[in-house]
């Protein structure tokens, strides 16, 4: 049976968030000749009262046709921010309604938040000792209502095994994405990713966003130097040649370039060396020596450290795994 996902809708919803898990679940497919293999996640809405209508942050409402039942037959469980928490966020409990709904959920259950909907996990005691993270906006206000939970105002998303938390809107797609490449590997994540038109994997996290979203047109940007660098990563790559691509010193081409991404040179480097090698384990067959050259890391002991630093598992591992699953009916 397909993954069941239940997104929780709740009064004063921005419906950009409600429609993310219905636009990456629902579309995600087993891999298959002409794109026509079976859905791999059956995506329901539900509400916490019977069905009937929800008000939306906008000037329309909708209509749910499932209510909190739906819960208890959820494998993950996705809430998307609300305007309307009332004291959720005010007071950071539950309302009796909500606490009623959430207790159907079956112990084991994958819990999910986009943006604010964080709030609910931690009312619901989700998060507590864990690290979480929610727009940026409200993390200073989130960490002073919850105090047990450790949060990251500067991450896209944080995934701490059966509980996940994202940042403000756009960050739900990351994360979305992310459990689909945690669930059946790189090739089918990437799939939805260029079917939806948005990057597969984002660099860097909140931080960029906080004080300057676009960089003035004035200014020049550090585009060509990565796209330089991701056409040679299985070659050594300098700081100073990165910079040269853009005719800067190397000082203001390190400080431009976290500026951009929000992590420095050589940290995406190696974010994205780990990226070509997940590729290559999950959809060829070179030895774990040939991928780690191909990849950039030059030796199969440095591939392991860095994939074992990045997943938490060793290249063998991570390629049985994702066989596996790309193997099972």
């Amino acid at each position: 049976m397909p993954h069941r996902v239940a997104v929780l809708a709740l009064d004063g919803l921005l419906p950009f968030e409600l429609g993310i898990p219905h636009r990456i679940f629902g579309r995600s497919l087993e891999p298959a000749p002409g794109n026509k293999g079976a859905k791999l996640y059956e995506v329901v809405t539900c509400s916490v009262r019977p069905p009937g209508p929800v008000r939306t942050d906008s000037d329309y409402a909708i209509l749910v046709e499932h209510g909190p039942e739906a819960l208890a037959t959820a494998d993950t469980v996705v809430i998307p921010a609300s305007y309307e928490l009332g004291p959720v966020f005010e007071e950071g409990r539950l309302t009796e309604e909500l606490a009623a709904a959430l207790a159907l959920i079956r112990p084991g259950t994958r819990m999910v938040s986009i943006c604010t909907g964080s709030y609910v996990l931690a009312a619901a005691g989700y998060l507590d000792g864990r690290p979480a993270t929610t727009h940026w906006s409200s993390a200073d206000h989130f960490q002073q209502l919850f105090p047990q939970v450790r949060v990251d105002p500067d991450v896209l998303f944080i995934d701490d095994g059966d509980v996940l938390t994202s940042a403000g809107v756009a960050a739900g797609i990351d994360l979305c994405l992310h459990l689909v490449r945690r669930d059946h590997g790189a090739a089918v994540a990437n799939e939805i990713a260029r079917r939806t038109v948005v990057p597969p994997h984002r660099d860097g996290g909140q931080a960029q966003y906080i004080h300057r979203p676009v960089p003035e047109p004035q200014f020049a940007t550090t585009t060509a130097a990565r796209a330089w660098a991701l056409g040679r990563l299985d070659r050594p790559i300098q700081l100073r040649d990165m910079a040269r691509q853009e005719s800067m010193s190397v000082r203001t081409f390190t400080r431009r370039f976290r500026e951009e991404v929000g992590a420095s040179p050589g940290q995406w480097l190696t974010q994205q060396r780990v990226e070509r090698a997940r590729h290559l384990l999950e959809t060829s067959d070179l030895s774990i020596d040939q991928v780690a050259r191909d990849a950039g890391f030059g030796t199969a002991t440095s591939l392991r450290q860095h994939l074992q630093a990045a997943l938490g598992v060793p290249p063998t591992v991570y390629r049985r795994t994702f066989r596996a699953s790309a193997e099972t009916p």
